[in-house]
Protein backbone atom coordinates (compact mmCIF):
# COMPACT_ATOMS: atom_id res chain seq x y z
CA UNK A 1 0.00 0.00 0.00
CA UNK A 2 1.45 3.44 -0.90
CA UNK A 3 2.34 5.96 1.79
CA UNK A 4 -0.63 7.67 3.35
CA UNK A 5 -0.74 11.46 3.26
CA UNK A 6 1.48 12.75 6.03
CA UNK A 7 3.80 9.75 6.13
CA UNK A 8 6.51 11.54 4.20
CA UNK A 9 8.12 14.39 6.11
CA UNK A 10 5.80 15.83 8.75
CA UNK A 11 3.81 12.89 10.10
CA UNK A 12 0.52 13.70 11.86
CA UNK A 13 0.15 10.03 12.83
CA UNK A 14 2.80 9.84 15.51
CA UNK A 15 2.59 7.42 18.44
CA UNK A 16 0.70 9.93 20.58
CA UNK A 17 -1.95 10.49 17.91
CA UNK A 18 -2.34 6.75 17.27
CA UNK A 19 -2.69 6.10 21.00
CA UNK A 20 -5.30 8.84 21.33
CA UNK A 21 -7.27 7.21 18.55
CA UNK A 22 -6.95 3.79 20.15
CA UNK A 23 -8.14 5.19 23.49
CA UNK A 24 -11.16 6.88 21.92
CA UNK A 25 -12.32 3.78 20.08
CA UNK A 26 -11.74 1.61 23.16
CA UNK A 27 -14.77 3.36 24.66
CA UNK A 28 -18.21 1.78 24.54
CA UNK A 29 -20.01 2.58 21.30
CA UNK A 30 -23.78 2.35 21.53
CA UNK A 31 -26.61 2.81 19.08
CA UNK A 32 -28.56 5.99 19.83
CA UNK A 33 -31.35 6.04 17.28
CA UNK A 34 -32.27 5.69 13.64
CA UNK A 35 -33.64 8.87 12.13
CA UNK A 36 -36.02 9.05 9.19
CA UNK A 37 -37.12 12.68 9.58
CA UNK A 38 -35.41 15.88 10.76
CA UNK A 39 -37.54 16.21 13.89
CA UNK A 40 -35.91 13.01 15.18
CA UNK A 41 -32.33 14.31 15.11
CA UNK A 42 -30.77 13.85 18.58
CA UNK A 43 -30.11 17.06 20.48
CA UNK A 44 -26.51 17.03 21.64
CA UNK A 45 -23.46 19.23 22.06
CA UNK A 46 -21.07 16.33 21.50
CA UNK A 47 -18.76 16.62 18.49
CA UNK A 48 -20.09 14.65 15.56
CA UNK A 49 -18.68 13.09 12.41
CA UNK A 50 -20.65 11.47 9.62
CA UNK A 51 -19.93 8.68 7.15
CA UNK A 52 -21.25 8.96 3.60
CA UNK A 53 -20.66 6.78 0.58
CA UNK A 54 -22.13 4.90 -2.34
CA UNK A 55 -24.12 1.74 -1.66
CA UNK A 56 -21.76 -1.22 -1.14
CA UNK A 57 -18.70 1.02 -0.61
CA UNK A 58 -18.09 -0.85 2.64
CA UNK A 59 -19.35 1.84 5.00
CA UNK A 60 -20.88 -0.46 7.59
CA UNK A 61 -17.85 -2.76 7.53
CA UNK A 62 -15.56 0.22 8.10
CA UNK A 63 -17.61 1.51 11.05
CA UNK A 64 -17.58 -1.98 12.56
CA UNK A 65 -13.79 -2.19 12.10
CA UNK A 66 -13.29 1.23 13.69
CA UNK A 67 -15.35 0.41 16.75
CA UNK A 68 -14.27 -3.21 17.09
CA UNK A 69 -17.84 -4.47 16.80
CA UNK A 70 -18.81 -7.07 14.22
CA UNK A 71 -22.41 -5.96 13.91
CA UNK A 72 -22.71 -2.43 15.31
CA UNK A 73 -23.52 -1.11 11.86
CA UNK A 74 -25.44 -3.63 9.81
CA UNK A 75 -23.72 -5.00 6.73
CA UNK A 76 -25.58 -6.43 3.78
CA UNK A 77 -24.98 -7.64 0.25
CA UNK A 78 -28.14 -5.79 -0.72
CA UNK A 79 -27.32 -2.20 -1.78
CA UNK A 80 -29.42 0.60 -0.36
CA UNK A 81 -30.39 -1.28 2.80
CA UNK A 82 -29.74 1.68 5.12
CA UNK A 83 -32.67 4.05 4.62
CA UNK A 84 -32.17 6.32 7.59
CA UNK A 85 -29.42 8.14 9.45
CA UNK A 86 -28.14 5.96 12.28
CA UNK A 87 -26.48 7.69 15.22
CA UNK A 88 -23.94 6.03 17.53
CA UNK A 89 -22.50 7.43 20.78
CA UNK A 90 -18.80 6.73 21.28
CA UNK A 91 -18.12 7.12 24.99
CA UNK A 92 -19.87 10.52 25.11
CA UNK A 93 -16.79 11.86 23.29
CA UNK A 94 -17.83 11.56 19.66
CA UNK A 95 -21.04 10.81 17.80
CA UNK A 96 -20.88 8.79 14.60
CA UNK A 97 -23.63 9.33 12.04
CA UNK A 98 -24.06 6.62 9.41
CA UNK A 99 -25.78 8.22 6.40
CA UNK A 100 -27.88 6.28 3.88
CA UNK A 101 -25.89 4.86 0.99
CA UNK A 102 -26.41 6.66 -2.30
CA UNK A 103 -26.13 5.76 -5.98
CA UNK A 104 -28.23 2.60 -5.83
CA UNK A 105 -29.79 2.46 -9.29
CA UNK A 106 -32.72 0.25 -8.29
CA UNK A 107 -33.93 2.56 -5.53
CA UNK A 108 -37.22 4.26 -6.34
CA UNK A 109 -37.27 7.95 -7.19
CA UNK A 110 -39.42 8.54 -4.11
CA UNK A 111 -36.84 6.86 -1.85
CA UNK A 112 -33.95 8.73 -3.45
CA UNK A 113 -35.74 12.06 -3.05
CA UNK A 114 -36.53 11.30 0.60
CA UNK A 115 -32.96 10.25 1.43
CA UNK A 116 -31.49 13.25 -0.38
CA UNK A 117 -33.79 15.70 1.42
CA UNK A 118 -33.03 14.16 4.81
CA UNK A 119 -29.26 14.25 4.28
CA UNK A 120 -29.41 17.79 2.91
CA UNK A 121 -31.23 19.04 6.00
CA UNK A 122 -28.82 17.16 8.24
CA UNK A 123 -25.72 18.59 6.56
CA UNK A 124 -26.99 22.16 6.39
CA UNK A 125 -28.25 22.41 9.95
CA UNK A 126 -26.04 20.22 12.11
CA UNK A 127 -23.90 22.61 14.16
CA UNK A 128 -22.10 19.79 15.98
CA UNK A 129 -20.88 18.18 12.73
CA UNK A 130 -17.11 18.77 12.54
CA UNK A 131 -16.27 16.75 9.45
CA UNK A 132 -17.93 14.35 7.05
CA UNK A 133 -15.97 11.29 6.00
CA UNK A 134 -16.67 10.58 2.32
CA UNK A 135 -16.00 6.93 1.55
CA UNK A 136 -14.80 6.13 -1.96
CA UNK A 137 -14.12 2.62 -3.25
CA UNK A 138 -10.37 2.46 -3.92
CA UNK A 139 -10.98 0.21 -6.91
CA UNK A 140 -13.18 2.69 -8.73
CA UNK A 141 -12.28 6.20 -7.57
CA UNK A 142 -14.69 9.14 -7.64
CA UNK A 143 -17.88 8.53 -9.64
CA UNK A 144 -20.74 10.86 -10.62
CA UNK A 145 -22.88 9.98 -7.57
CA UNK A 146 -19.90 10.94 -5.37
CA UNK A 147 -19.55 14.23 -7.24
CA UNK A 148 -23.16 15.10 -6.47
CA UNK A 149 -22.55 14.57 -2.77
CA UNK A 150 -19.31 16.56 -2.94
CA UNK A 151 -21.23 19.44 -4.51
CA UNK A 152 -23.82 19.15 -1.74
CA UNK A 153 -21.10 19.30 0.92
CA UNK A 154 -19.40 22.26 -0.80
CA UNK A 155 -22.69 24.14 -0.88
CA UNK A 156 -23.40 23.35 2.77
CA UNK A 157 -19.82 24.42 3.67
CA UNK A 158 -19.27 21.13 5.50
CA UNK A 159 -15.64 20.05 5.58
CA UNK A 160 -15.24 16.53 4.26
CA UNK A 161 -12.36 14.08 3.97
CA UNK A 162 -12.06 11.24 1.48
CA UNK A 163 -11.47 7.76 2.88
CA UNK A 164 -10.60 5.15 0.29
CA UNK A 165 -12.13 1.80 1.26
CA UNK A 166 -11.25 -1.77 0.26
CA UNK A 167 -7.72 -0.61 -0.59
CA UNK A 168 -6.40 -4.14 -0.09
CA UNK A 169 -8.27 -5.23 -3.23
CA UNK A 170 -6.25 -2.95 -5.53
CA UNK A 171 -2.65 -3.31 -6.70
CA UNK A 172 -0.17 -0.92 -5.10
CA UNK A 173 0.81 0.89 -8.30
CA UNK A 174 -2.76 1.34 -9.45
CA UNK A 175 -3.81 2.51 -5.98
CA UNK A 176 -1.02 5.12 -5.89
CA UNK A 177 -2.09 6.46 -9.28
CA UNK A 178 -5.74 6.56 -8.20
CA UNK A 179 -4.84 8.55 -5.08
CA UNK A 180 -3.17 11.18 -7.27
CA UNK A 181 -6.26 11.40 -9.49
CA UNK A 182 -8.50 11.84 -6.46
CA UNK A 183 -6.17 14.49 -5.02
CA UNK A 184 -6.33 16.53 -8.21
CA UNK A 185 -10.11 16.44 -8.28
CA UNK A 186 -10.41 17.37 -4.60
CA UNK A 187 -8.27 20.45 -5.23
CA UNK A 188 -11.23 22.00 -7.03
CA UNK A 189 -13.61 21.59 -4.09
CA UNK A 190 -13.54 24.29 -1.40
CA UNK A 191 -14.90 22.11 1.42
CA UNK A 192 -12.63 19.12 0.74
CA UNK A 193 -9.92 18.31 3.29
CA UNK A 194 -6.71 17.69 1.32
CA UNK A 195 -5.44 14.52 3.04
CA UNK A 196 -6.72 11.15 1.82
CA UNK A 197 -6.84 8.05 4.01
CA UNK A 198 -6.55 4.50 2.64
CA UNK A 199 -8.28 1.76 4.59
CA UNK A 200 -9.23 -1.88 4.56
CA UNK A 201 -11.85 -3.16 6.96
CA UNK A 202 -10.73 -6.70 6.14
CA UNK A 203 -7.01 -6.34 6.96
CA UNK A 204 -7.23 -3.39 9.35
CA UNK A 205 -4.88 -1.29 7.22
CA UNK A 206 -5.40 2.43 7.80
CA UNK A 207 -7.80 1.88 10.70
CA UNK A 208 -5.41 3.27 13.38
CA UNK A 209 -4.81 6.37 11.24
CA UNK A 210 -8.52 6.92 10.70
CA UNK A 211 -9.13 6.53 14.43
CA UNK A 212 -6.39 9.09 15.09
CA UNK A 213 -7.95 11.49 12.58
CA UNK A 214 -11.34 11.22 14.27
CA UNK A 215 -9.83 11.50 17.75
CA UNK A 216 -8.27 14.82 16.75
CA UNK A 217 -11.80 16.10 16.10
CA UNK A 218 -13.26 14.84 19.37
CA UNK A 219 -13.37 16.94 22.52
CA UNK A 220 -11.24 14.99 25.01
Amino acid sequence: MPPRPGEEGDNPFDDKAIEKGRHLFAQACTFMRGVASPDQFPETDTTETSFAGRSNVGKSSLINALTGHRSLARTSNTPGRTRQINFFDLGAMLILADLPGYGYARASKVDIAAWTALVNIYLQGRASLRRAMLLIDARHGIKDPDRKVMAMLDEAAVTYQVVLTQADKEKTGILAARIEVVKKELAGHPAAYPDILCTSARTGAGIPELRATLAALAAF
